[in-house]
């Protein structure tokens, strides 16, 4: 049996032998009769949130799934001692990870096709314009299954052998509901992705929809952020250093003390899996705090507060670079986000996208599509062959890097073109790739750096950009995380970019484990990123009165002798806007008509802050608001009159996941609430 490292997830391999009634409206508006089959009893106006403390599940231990687009893993934290992180411990499984790689290129052909191979699918996840629950993935050998299962396929994975862990490691039983869960996603992920990972978890159980509050939505650029605020100077290597000449923030006073020795020790044994954090903010932010010593690249100008507690996290995966910005609060260490996520498809699999361009450049792109399509085992194999070149890339480098042909594709090659693979390297105008006589592709350094440039490229132009912004001014410190974050090539790439304006880029020792460890922090105490920025502007819409010389006549809406204007764009939270955690936006409605059972409100959003109407250029339909309501009673005493029950909504934008909760109020009795975004 074959098994599986602390980190990796680069596929999954399956076997294959495996309505809603409309809201009445208003005539005269299809438009309307979508967005207004109730009737807003609070003024159409910009509200102000209402705080409201969050509620936590009680947990005896914290379990983070850190599921990435070409490595993923899980660790866990008990409650009775959570500065100690312990990472998974290798596990033997047939069919998940690198182990589920390998055996698949170990299939002969023909038997590879009757399984099902999947590879860096999170990313289908993300691109997917219209995600739904019915959204299929396509295997390497071109068969199809649903998203959701194999999804909830890599989720089940991962719960039972944490699970297992668990149980082996600890005294007693663990109750059912004793684990709280933790699913990374990208900040850049929009609501149906979030919700998607959410229903995947249910699919896999590791929560019930009864228990969802035991399942958290952690961004990973947050998690990254929320250990980075954590370290200590000599967990981190300073970039800078390399090139400007002393490690001004490497420099720090001796350790002499033999407790804080033996803690790093723990820290940094791989042996042990378990890795102790600080129980409060890290030294790093201590020393930047002092008076004396203060780092010359801190502008003075800009006032100490305002320079000294904020950063920047670039979280750069396989399949996305993930940007966000923090300004560290004290004196409890919690966060405030200073600009909305940002960021792109600039992963690790851009690299590897580019080396297939390539290799269609040299073979041409019909043959390479046919041999993925036929020989999908063989393919997997060649893919193994770059990842390990890629790895050893590097800007100093010196010496060319051969690349392994699995047999199968010289001799498909042959067979399709009628002649070999040198003649075709002969043949192409790639100069910079030669054919060596042990029978490789030879590649300079020169052109393997260069498969590396446009992935650079966009995530240094993404840095820039976002450095620009007037809410970004003044941040001088940058640290580099995710599992990209090893490459020497971006590493060198981004510090010759941005180091000359003054950025300190760090990168934390275990960069890859950065955003796991971080999961299981915000776990144990979710409300640590206390203020965030919308990224979307959301609302409903509603008939107004109509304002002459106000609304367009196209809007004009006449019923029952009263004038409305229709399609008017209600608004929640504006893009930008800072929302703290458990602030809510209340709004009330009435149903429809007497006895309905079922109010559907359909959301928009859009990326402008102004929009007037839900039919504005870039607004969308984006989820649907349910609110299942009871049959009406005869309350006694309430003044509530028949033909208006009210029912008032309390949504919070403040979290990772935007969430609802609603009330009767004739009855005060909490109504069945909640909010679809894969309702396409």
């Amino acid at each position: 049996m074959l098994t599986v490292p602390e980190m990796g997830l680069p596929g999954l391999y399956i076997s294959s032998s495996p309505e809603r009634s409309p809201v009445p409206s208003p005539p005269g508006s299809p438009r309307t009769q979508e967005s207004c089959g109730i009737a807003p009893l609070t003024p159409s106006q910009s509200p102000k949130p209402e705080a409201r403390a969050p509620q936590q599940a009680s947990f005896s231990v914290v379990v983070a799934i850190d599921f990435g687009t070409t490595s993923s893993g899980y660790a866990f934290s008990f409650a009775s001692d959570p500065e100690a992180i312990h990472m998974m411990r290798k596990a033997s499984f047939t069919v998940f990870g690198y182990t589920a790689r390998d055996y698949y290129h170990d299939l002969d052909p023909e038997e590879a096709r009757d399984w099902l191979y999947f590879e860096k699918f999170k990313m289908k996840i993300h691109s997917a314009t219209d995600l739904t629950l019915k959204t299929q993935l396509e295997a390497v050998n071109g068969k199809k299954m649903l998203a959701l299962e194999v999804f909830a396929h890599a989720l089940r994975f991962f719960k039972e052998h944490a699970l297992q862990e668990l149980s082996d490691q600890s005294e007693c039983v663990l109750e059912k509901d004793a684990v709280r869960w933790v699913l990374t996603v990208p900040a850049i992920w929009k609501q149906p992705a979030k919700q998607f990972m959410r229903e995947a978890a249910y699919l896999a159980g590791l929560v019930s929809r009864e228990d969802a509050e035991k399942l958290l939505i952690a961004l990973e650029p947050e998690a990254a952020s929320v250990y980075c605020r954590k370290l200590r100077l000599h967990q981190l290597m300073d970039l800078s250093s390399r090139t400007a000449g002393g490690g001004r923030l490497g420099e720090r006073r001796s350790i002499d003390s033999s407790f804080r020795h033996a803690r790093e020790q723990l820290r940094r044994s791989r042996h042990s899996r378990t890795f102790l954090v600080e129980s409060g903010v890290g030294e790093l932010w201590a020393e930047m705090q002092e008076e004396k010593g203060r780092p010359p690249w801190i502008s003075t100008s800009l006032g100490r507060s305002r320079c000294r507690d904020r950063y920047m996290v670039a979280d750069c995966g396989g399949g996305t670079v993930d940007l966000t910005v923090h300004q560290l609060e004290q004196p409890h260490g919690t966060l405030k986000e200073l600009y909305k996520a940002s960021g792109g498809p600039y992963g690790a699999v851009g690299v590897d996208l580019a080396f297939e361009q390539l290799l269609c450049r040299i073979f041409g792109e019909d043959f390479i599509a046919k041999f993925k399509r036929q020989r999908p085992a063989a393919w997997v194999d060649l893919t193994i062959a770059f990842e390990a070149r890629k790895r050893t890339a590097g800007p100093h480098r010196a010496g060319a890097l051969n690349i392994s042909l699995p047999f199968s594709f010289i001799d498909f090659y042959r067979k399709q073109r009628g002649h070999n693979v040198e003649t075709a390297l002969r043949r192409s105008s790639v100069n910079f790739v030669k054919w060596s006589s042990q029978g490789m592709l030879r590649m300079s350094c020169e052109a393997m750096n260069e498969l590396f440039q446009p992935t650079v490229s966009g995530i240094i132009q993404h840095i820039e950009t976002l450095l620009a912004k007037p809410e970004v001014q003044g941040v001088k410190l940058l640290f580099l995380v995710g599992g990209f974050a090893e490459s020497a090539v971006l590493q060198h790439a981004v510090q010759e970019a941005l180091g000359t304006r003054g950025l300190r880029v760090v990168v934390p020792h275990d960069v890859g484990l950065t955003i796991l460890k971080g999961a299981v922090l915000f776990g144990q105490a979710p409300g640590v990123v206390r203020v965030r920025r919308s990224p979307l502007t959301y609302g409903v819409g509603v008939l107004n009165r109509f304002v002459p010389g106000h609304h367009p006549p196209e809007k004009l809406l006449v019923r029952d002798g009263r004038r409305w204007c229709t399609d008017v764009f209600e608004r929640f939270v504006a893009a930008e806007q800072s929302v703290a955690l458990g602030e809510e936006v209340r709004r009330s409605y009435c149903p429809a008509r007497p006895g309905q059972r079922r109010v559907l409100i359909n959301l928009y959003c859009c990326a402008a802050e102004d929009a007037r109407f839900i039919t504005d250029p870039g607004v969308r339909k984006c989820g649907a608001l349910s609110l299942e309501l009871e049959p009406e009673g005869c309350p006694e005493n309430t003044g509530a009159s028949p033909n208006r029950r009210e029912i008032r909504a309390a949504m919070q934008f403040g979290d990772t996941e935007i969430k609802v909760t609603a009330v009767d109020v004739s009855t005060n009795r909490s109504v069945r609430a909640a909010i679809d975004f894969l309702s396409n």
